[in-house]
């Protein structure tokens, strides 16, 4: 059980310097005129991610859930996931960020991960949904917020792409 609190801990410590991260970002590219899309959509998907973090306590503690004995193998899918995360993180650099942030008349990041996958944070975020329950042996929440953040993804993706479709350098291109 300390092991499932540990590793909350540092999740919540590493999105909370996310955050913060995001938000020097986007004061940032707003200053430079940076346009915010979805605001609406934002809201549902953090309500999403709290409330994965409350079902994955909750069915751990209430249905005690155990260590999976598969677990190192979930825990090293999440570290891959770790890597393309702030491998995507980094090569956007300013224009990463948690919102839809796009800046008229960019450049397409097109470098780092972005040179083989179209969005890797998302590979990242999916693969993370998906195997930090299941180191934990929380199958319910694996699979019913597997399933919402793909929907939401797909959403999101769509908005982003028409974003930067119509405000790029690149628009029809994308």
């Amino acid at each position: 059980m300390i092991f499932f609190w540990i590793f909350l801990i540092i999740i919540f410590l590493q999105r909370f310097v996310e955050l913060l991260y995001a938000r020097r970002n986007e004061r940032i590219l707003k200053s430079r005129g940076a346009i915010e899309f979805d605001r609406k959509g934002y809201l549902f998907i953090v309500l999403m991610h709290i409330s994965f973090f409350i079902s994955l306590v909750s069915e751990k503690i209430l249905l005690h859930r155990e260590l999976n004995e598969y677990w190192i193998v979930f825990f090293f899918i999440f570290l891959l996931a770790q890597l393309l995360r702030y491998w995507s993180i980094n090569t956007l650099g300013i224009f990463w960020n948690t919102k839809v942030l796009v800046l008229p008349k960019h450049e397409l990041v097109c470098n780092g991960p972005y040179k083989y996958i179209r969005h890797p944070n998302y590979i990242a975020v999916i693969s993370e949904i998906a195997v930090i329950p299941l180191i934990f042996s929380c199958y319910i929440t694996a699979a019913v917020f597997s399933v919402l953040n793909l929907v939401l993804l797909i959403r999101r993706i769509q908005i982003e792409e028409g974003a930067l479709r119509n405000l790029s350098l690149y628009g029809s291109r994308l």
